[in-house]
């Protein structure tokens, strides 16, 4: 049993105490600097604090017990073993020394050089001490070059030693084969190799050039500028130097001419202009880009060349006294080129600050060349000839295929199927003409009258239609700007005269009544009260008037008489405006009569007691020859 070495109690649980003096329980650091260098330092104290138990011996002390031999325990000490061999073409692997050289070569054969220069490049590989000479090739030298003599141990006397890289050096003679070659230099390897072997390389000499190659190497080229400005140096001060106009050739003058536009481009390099074609759109032409080709323009010829056909006159200096220049094109100006003259309007930046600066033109203004709208021609349309509307014969005027007049869409919605009903007589001396009546309908859809002639049994006259539907012109208004009659014009006594026949307005209904009162702002004060006061004495008749009406026409007191009882039989009915409007959709010509069956129709749609006796007999006095019916005198019966 192990005991506790302090206590002298064995080392068991329950038998062991902590020490309490014992604080600290890290390692010893082994590491510390000196005059800022790291040194190894051995512990000296163990974990808790425990001082270690080792020699105090010094490093060089140690150094020197682990050099030293036991001689006395283990006898004489053994030879330690050579280093491992290394052969040559392990050590010197890719090793190789380079030399520059040249030899001499003579030139029997040719008068221009004796003897030729030829440089070479001598290579020593270390490996296996052989040697190759190789020439660097020239393109187009005519001689064989590259690999002079290949790798090989080189013999360098007749007993048969080889060269060796301690016979090399700079500015040496070495034969080769019979050849002499003169080392001049050689590279930084190389020079390394040989002072690192304790060999003093001789200094580098100038390697020598061949006489012939350097005479055939061409001089510098030395230009002397003229004191005249030549062609060469205006082609390299002024290359791609392009000055750029914009203009215009009008032709119009010419039959089937236009103007047309261009861009003329001048060339500062050698005096040369271009004519290029501006294109558009659809314009209708081929899309060739040149009108004139790149070329040098004549200005002046001379006087031969003025009667010398064109087209084989070869231009030159000698019929040419003054050509095109810079300072020729200006804009604002004309000029012209193989007979054409173009005007100049515009330019481009460059060009603006080539003036500025070669010929101090500062103003070059663009040009407006944009063709102006001419003024509208007014168009005259020929006299009337009388037949249909003026709107409809003038869109014969306008157009191949005539179209109708545009019309008031909504004016037509508005006054759909609203008819003013008058009633004119003829102003006439012919007396026939006095006791005819006629009934005007205007209708407010589409500013048309049409005229009917109610007709009158054994009067010789054959009533019915007197004009279709159609715009009334007033008289005194010219063709061009015809003025139509509108509802403001028909009143009690208006005189309104139709293609020369003059009519008298006598009498209206009482929806012309209603609609001039709802629509009094078109109307003058005096046509306005014209109806009101008639349609008042029309109300109210004087008894006077009616026993002489009642005398002169029996049947007429037969008709107002029944009028009376059946509106005292039928108060409870409906009104009669209701009735009236839908007589008037179906009379379309506002004649106030209607067909026999389309009168029972509407009759029966507003549930009007066609069975009843009284009505029976108003139908039959208002009953006309020809299977129409008034239906003015039946709305009357079912007034209120």
């Amino acid at each position: 049993m192990v005991s506790n070495p302090v206590h002298g109690l064995p080392f068991l649980p329950g038998t062991s105490f902590k020490d309490s003096t014992k604080t600290a329980f890290h390692r010893s650091q082994t590491l510390g600097y000196r005059n800022g260098y790291a040194i190894v330092r051995r512990p000296t104290v163990g974990i808790g604090g425990d001082r270690l138990q080792f020699n105090q011996l010094s490093q060089a002390e140690l150094d020197e017990l682990a050099s030293k031999a036991p001689v006395l325990t283990y006898g004489q000490p053994k030879q330690a073993p050579p280093a491992d061999f290394i052969p040559a073409h392990v050590a010197f692997d890719k090793k190789v020394l380079k030399f520059d050289a040249y030899f001499q070569e003579d030139v029997p054969m040719s008068t221009e050089e004796q003897y030729r220069i030829r440089q070479v490049n001598i290579y020593y590989y270390l490996e296996d001490d052989s040697m190759s000479v190789i020439e660097p090739v020239v393109e187009n030298s005519g001689i064989l070059q590259g690999k002079l003599i290949k790798r090989q141990r080189l013999a360098k006397n007749d007993r048969g030693d080889h060269y060796h890289w301690k016979d090399l050096n700079r500015g040496i003679n070495i034969t080769i084969y019979g050849k002499t070659f003169r080392v001049v230099d050689c590279d930084q390897f190389t020079q390394v190799f040989l002072e690192s072997q304790g060999i003093e390389l001789n200094p580098p000499e100038k390697m020598a050039l061949d006489p012939y190659t350097e005479l055939r190497k061409q001089p510098l080229r030395k230009y002397v500028t003229p004191s005249d400005f030549d062609q060469l140096k205006q082609f390299l001060t002024f290359d791609k130097q392009v000055l750029r106009f914009y203009a215009i050739w009008d032709d119009t003058d010419s039959m089937y001419g236009e103007c047309r536009t261009y861009i003329i481009h001048y060339y500062l390099m050698d005096d040369t202009v271009e004519i290029r074609e501006v294109h558009e759109r659809n314009d209708g032409r081929d899309p060739f880009p040149l009108l004139m080709n790149r070329q040098r323009m004549p200005k002046v010829l001379v006087e031969n060349a003025k009667n010398f056909p064109q087209c084989v006159l070869e231009i030159s200096d000698q019929e040419v006294l003054e050509w095109y220049t810079a300072k020729d094109f200006i804009v604002g100006k004309s000029l012209t080129i193989l007979g054409r003259t173009f005007f100049i309007y515009d330019c481009d930046p460059f060009t603006r600050r080539y003036y500025k600066e070669k010929f101090g033109i500062t103003d070059l203004p663009r040009i407006d060349v944009s063709k102006r709208e001419p003024p509208p021609v007014k168009q005259e349309l020929p006299p009337y000839n009388g037949f249909g509307l003026v709107e409809d014969s003038a869109q014969n005027c306008f157009a191949l295929i005539p179209k109708a007049p545009k019309k008031d869409v909504i004016k037509m919605l508005v006054n759909d199927n609203k008819v003013l009903r008058y009633l004119a007589v003829l102003e006439s001396p012919i007396p026939e003409d006095k006791d005819r009546r006629f009934v005007f309908s205007y209708f407010l859809a589409t500013d048309m009258i049409s005229i009917f002639e109610p007709p009158v049994r054994n009067s010789g006259i054959i009533g019915g239609k007197y004009l279709g539907r159609t715009k009334v012109v007033k008289p005194y208004s010219t063709v061009d700007n015809p003025v139509y009659y509108g509802p403001s014009d028909f009143f009690i006594g208006a005189v309104i005269e139709v293609f020369g026949h003059r009519f008298i307005i006598l009498d209206t209904d009482e929806y012309v009544l209603k609609y001039m009162e709802s629509n009094a702002a078109q109307y003058s004060p005096e046509a306005l009260a014209s109806i009101q006061n008639h349609v008042r004495k029309r109300e109210a008749p004087a008894p006077e008037a009616e026993s002489k009406q009642t005398e002169k026409d029996p049947g007429v007191q037969e008709l107002e008489a029944l009028i009376d009882t059946i509106q005292k039989q039928l108060k409870d009915h409906s009104c009669k405006d209701n009735i009236r409007e839908a007589f008037q959709i179906y009379d379309k010509e506002a004649s106030g009569y209607v067909d026999r069956d389309m009168f029972f129709k509407i009759c029966e749609s507003l549930n009007v007691p066609v069975d009843d006796s009284l009505v029976k007999e108003l139908i039959r006095m208002c009953s006309h020859g020809e299977g129409k019916i008034n239906y003015y005198n039946f709305v009357r019966a079912f007034s209120n």
